[in-house]
Parts: structure tokens; sequence; C-alpha cells
């Protein structure tokens, strides 16, 4: 088991967390399986349970582990470790702090936490997910730990914390979360926040009541949450569009770059494509890409789309429309210097349902 672990911690390293040492000893010493003791699916669809020959080759791997399913749609999991290390790492987490978690999961975050030394209060809108964390917990033999059952938006209204992280997809920052953190000047949200059909994760701070200013941490792809942490807003970008719903796209000119952007430079692209135009969004290109950036049209069926070596495709009534708009966007992040997500500096507007705001991302510039 110590091979494997240590294994595990390189994995993630290599991976691209910036693991210090005390970071790396909780992912050596937390037992990942004790959080997955249901098993969970693999990504071809099977299922994988204790007792399993690679039950713990796959748990001890740099990736997401979805444990509860609805119609389909995955609603709980594990996440990617080298994700969760790179969030944990921005949280900067310190002896003693007080930290909410939004999202249990599979207990496995919080557990993380509190072996950093973090006194954890972590929230779950699903009453069996919150059942499975404390259980995983009492397994792994880690105490401490205040698991809740409740509506995440509102925190825990009757406890001060320093810290706030979001494991799970949202529109925006609740203002309870930031009323709920005791120092203005160092309290911290780092929360993944819709923005054109994906959910960089963001480092926010500010007051329940603005100003509210937020940086980019790193890409991710988080499952949405329910409820106003979700709710439709002027500054919100088209749903994605899933496989069969886009018109045939064809392409439009030939390939911008000789070699194509790797993943992190399409993931600037993509972010800064968001910035600049309120219909970029995550597409499935009939035929050719599930996870592509386009701009899609009013009806949602046509538009444009960006390939990762700078082809642009279009179909639908207004593609050349869109296509112009695609180019326009090239042509931009170029002059700008091909930014990356995090020089990016964002102003949060209070917005969504009058009754229950969120705090989303509203102006952003580039500067230090």
């Amino acid at each position: 088991m110590s091979d494997l672990r240590e294994r595990y911690v390189e994995q993630i390293r290599r991976d691209g967390a910036p693991l210090t040492a005390e970071l790396a000893a909780a992912f050596a010493t937390v037992p990942r399986e004790a959080f997955v003791a249901g098993g969970f699916q693999r990504r071809d669809g099977t299922w994988v349970r204790p007792g399993d020959k690679d039950f713990l080759d796959t748990v001890y791997r740099d990736d997401v582990l979805i444990t509860k399913i609805d119609n389909r749609i995955p609603v709980s999991s594990s996440s990617q470790p080298s994700l969760m290390a790179i969030m944990l790492a921005a949280l900067d987490v310190r002896p003693g702090l007080r930290v909410l978690e939004i999202g249990a999961g599979t207990g496995y975050n919080a557990a993380l936490l509190t072996v950093l030394g973090a006194r954890v209060t972590s929230i779950d809108v699903q009453a069996d997910i919150a059942d499975a964390a404390r259980a995983a917990l009492d397994r792994a033999k880690l105490a401490g730990v205040r698991v809740l059952h409740g509506d995440g938006y509102a925190g825990a209204p009757e406890s001060r914390f320093d810290r706030a992280i979001v494991t799970v997809g949202v529109a925006g920052v609740s203002p309870r979360w930031l009323a709920q953190l005791e120092d203005d000047r160092t309290g911290l949200v780092v929360a993944p926040v819709e923005h054109a059909g994906t959910h960089p994760v963001l480092a926010v701070r500010g007051l329940a009541g603005g100003p509210v200013t937020a940086t980019v941490v790193c890409p991710s792809g988080f499952m949405s949450a329910a409820g106003p942490l979700t709710a439709d807003h002027p500054y919100a970008h088209p749903a994605p569009a899933t496989a069969g719903t886009l018109a045939e796209f064809a392409p439009v000119g030939e390939p911008r770059w000789g070699r194509p952007l790797d993943s992190t430079a399409y993931r600037d692209l993509w972010y800064a494509a968001g910035v600049w135009h309120r219909r970029a969004t995550h597409a499935a290109l009939p035929g050719r890409d599930q996870s592509c950036l386009a701009l899609l049209d009013a009806a949602g069926t046509g538009g444009a789309a960006i390939l990762p070596d700078g082809t642009v495709l279009a179909g639908g009534a207004e593609a050349d429309r869109y296509a112009a708009d695609a180019a326009t966007i090239l042509d931009r992040w170029e002059a700008a210097g091909r930014p990356p997500m995090q020089a990016w500096r964002i102003n949060l507007a209070l917005t969504g349902d009058p009754e229950s705001p969120i705090w989303v991302p509203s102006e952003w510039h580039l500067g230090p």
C-alpha cells in the first residue's frame, strides 16, 4: 500500500499540482478507498467494487471517481486529486483555520483538510451523500469534521470561518459565505464558477455587500450544483450544446497554427472567448469533437466553433456572422499575447434571484 500511495502522490505532482510537503503527506496518509466503499464508475461505464482486483489500483490514480448517478447523470464523486490539490493549495490551509466546505461529496476533501489541520464544516444538499460522508470519515478514523445536510447557499449561519471552498460547479458566490468569513482582508472563497460552459476555479475575496473581486486559479469541469447557486443571470453564457443538438458545421478557413494548442493554451483561449463573447460555451460537434469551444446562435443549433489548431467551423442560419466573431476572437487573443486565464482580474456583480442573489463575474481586465 505504501508503494501504491507513493506512486499516487508522484502522479498528482506530475499532473501539475503544487504539492507542499504537508499536502503531499495528506494525500499519502488519507485512505481514499475508505471514501468509495460503495464502489464507483469506471470511464467505460462499468462499476468498480471493493474486492475487484483492480479496485485499489483504480482508486489510487489521478482521476475522478463517480460514486452516484441519477438518471444517467453523475451527481456525486470524488474529484480528480490533482485538481483537489491545486484548490487546496490556493486555499492556503494552515493548522487551526476554520473552513466551510460546500459540497461534501465522498468526504475525501474534508479528510484532506482535516489532516492539514483545518476545522471543517461540510454541507451537502443531498441527505444520503451527507450521511455517506460521515460514515466514510468514521471508517478513516478522522474526527473533527462537522457534516451537515442543508442548502449550501446558506452556508452555516451560526458559524464563522476563515476560508470557504466549493466542490461543485456554481453560477456565482453566495453572499452568505462572504458574510460568514471572520476577516474581510484575509477571508477567501475558492470556488468553480461557470464561465463559457466550464467551471474555472476562482479565488474570490470581498464583503457580502461588495465590492467582490477574483482571480482565476485553474480550469475545471465540476458537476453543477442545484438551486440558487445555478440561477440564471444577465452575465450567463448558454448551456453547453450536447451531442445531436447542432447543425452540421463545416470549415470556413484554413488552420491558423501549424501546431495545435495544447490543452492548457486551448483553455486559455476558451476563457478569453468567454470574456469577449456572451455566446461562448462548450459543444459536442457532430462527427468531430465532444469538447469544443463554440459560439452558439440564439437558436442554440448553429454558430461557430474554434478548434485547437485555430480552424473555424460554422453552421446554421447565422454561420457567417458567428464565423466572423470567432476570427475576431482569435485575432484579439493573439494581439493580447495569448494571455493565460490566470492573467485576468475580475469584478463581480450581485445578481440572480432577488430572494437569493449571487455574486457573479461581470467585468474583466488584464493586469497584475
